[in-house]
């Protein structure tokens, strides 16, 4: 190998949720850690921005439900608070055309389409409950189950169209991804993993119970503090040499990243390393060049694991003028731009925030429209539903995850049929000296940030497990007030 001009215990590649976890826990091991995150900025898909009124909006991730307790916990040892999404009053429903005010999780103008839908996510949710979040291939139906669509399986299950309109706007809120782009089988191990879909779309005892109050991202900006210099931004790894100690070698690892220097020009970088620790969407990972080659069950899982495709948009207002109307916030539509939305306003008040999803394939469609063509047609589908006062935000923010290159997507990775019969057993499976974290990999809310906080930890876990606790450089610990 090359000589490296740093050694450490463990690199981990990726500052999100996952890798600051990872990193944490190998810190609190005893282990010499250096954390790469390509970007200027710590996070991964979660970041929280203050526009120029002086509004927070969460771009990313940004909620916390019943039983993400270690998020919970995190927020706890910051003194982040949270406080609940707003929910009083009528929801809307737009569905052809019209605009119909309902209460409760499912659409009710439709009677025979509303107890259709909650039969239908019945089955659903019992069916999940069949299937391994850790070990779905070895459901004895996996086959067939990774054979259909989401959408096949529906169409099948439910007797309305109305029925099958509310499940794809459920699919393109959670995944950005349609119900025909989802294996069954993939939808059913992940609903499992945060406990039913029910509980992925519901707000009240749902995952879009809480918000943080000032946003979250900051858990993930404190615990960069905590690692101080072992975290290096704006260093992308673009490539990985190593050694599984099969032949006689010890174990290890050659990370290749590119920092950017002082004239801004790109340097190669290398950091020697007994372990590795990838921490991000297998999407992400395929553009790191491995030597030797990851073996091909690995490589066909990365070609195959596309990001979702979402555009995650706010409209600010003076103040939450729909509450004055009793209304929510929440619309759920069944055409359109925007699929469903959101009362993002900041607890007090201060600002009115309407929070929509541009999601599928809608969201790949309006590549051409432009930012300015998806503002001009999401405030009208805003207005169609608030009233014209919708239609005149004093500020209009979108975040386009498909177009971040170290994301390539959101919110999540979205499977199609035949992915996790084929290659799932190597989302986890470590490669000799190599190891894999990111909130694709978690047993437990996958696709959250209380998946990728699980995910790290069970990755650290794995890494201290295989050294037997020592280390070529022991660390000290963390200083709060040193940052080191």
């Amino acid at each position: 190998m090359t000589p490296a001009d740093r050694t450490v215990d463990v690199v981990v590649a990726g500052a999100g949720y996952s890798g600051l976890q990872t990193a944490r826990t190998l810190v609190d091991a005893g282990l010499d850690v250096l954390v790469l995150e390509a970007r200027d900025r710590v996070g991964g898909r979660v970041l929280t921005e203050v526009t120029p009124s002086g509004a927070v909006v969460d771009q990313g991730g940004q909620w916390i439900g019943p039983t993400q307790d270690r998020l919970q916990a995190l927020a706890d040892e910051y003194g982040v608070s949270t406080f609940p999404t707003y929910l009083d009053g009528a929801n809307l429903e737009v569905r052809d055309g019209s605009v119909h005010p309902f209460i409760g999780l499912v659409p009710t103008s439709d009677r025979d389409g509303s107890a259709d839908t909650v039969a239908t996510l019945l089955d659903l949710d019992l069916l999940a409950q069949e299937v391994s979040p850790t070990h779905p291939w070895d459901h004895p139906d996996a086959g067939a189950l990774d054979r259909i669509t989401l959408a096949e399986w529906v169409e099948s299950a439910a007797d309305t169209q109305t029925a099958r309109s509310l499940v794809a706007t459920a699919a393109l809120a959670v995944f950005g991804c349609g119900p025909e782009e989802l294996s069954l089988l993939y939808v059913l191990s992940y609903a499992h993993s945060g406990g039913s879909m029910s509980s992925l779309i519901r707000t009240a005892g749902g995952a879009q119970e809480r918000r943080f109050t000032g946003g979250a991202q900051q858990m993930a900006l404190r615990l960069a503090e905590r690692l101080g210099d072992r975290i290096v931004l704006d260093a992308p790894v673009v490539s990985v040499s190593y050694t599984d100690g099969g032949t006689g070698e010890p174990a290890g690892v050659m990370v290749t990243a590119e920092r950017r220097g002082a004239d801004d020009g790109r340097s190669s970088w290398r950091v020697a390393a007994r372990r590795l620790v990838v921490a991000m969407p297998p999407a992400v990972q395929g553009r790191i060049a491995f030597d030797p080659p990851l073996p091909g069950s690995r490589e066909q899982l990365v070609q195959r694991a596309p990001m979702g495709s979402v555009t995650k948009i706010h409209a600010v207002y003076d103040r939450p003028f729909w509450r004055d109307a009793g209304l929510s916030g929440q619309v759920v539509a069944d055409a359109g731009m925007l699929r469903a939305t959101f009362d993002d306003s900041p607890e007090d008040g201060s600002h009115g925030i309407l929070m929509g999803f541009i999601a599928g394939a809608v969201d790949r469609s309006s590549e051409s429209d432009g930012a300015a063509g998806r503002q001009r047609v999401c405030l009208e589908e805003l207005a169609r539903a608030f009233g014209p006062e919708a239609a005149e935000p004093i500020e209009f923010v979108e975040q386009r995850w498909s177009a971040e290159p170290y994301s390539r997507g959101g919110p999540v990775a979205g499977l199609g049929p035949g992915v996790l019969t084929a290659c799932g057993p190597s989302l986890r499976m470590p490669v000799g000296p190599i190891h894999w974290a990111g909130t694709e990999t978690a047993s437990v809310w996958s696709g959250y940030i209380e998946g990728a906080l699980e995910s790290g930890e069970r990755a650290a876990t794995e890494v201290v497990a295989t050294l037997d606790g020592t280390a070529l450089n022991r660390a000290t610990g963390l200083d709060e007030s040193s940052g080191q």
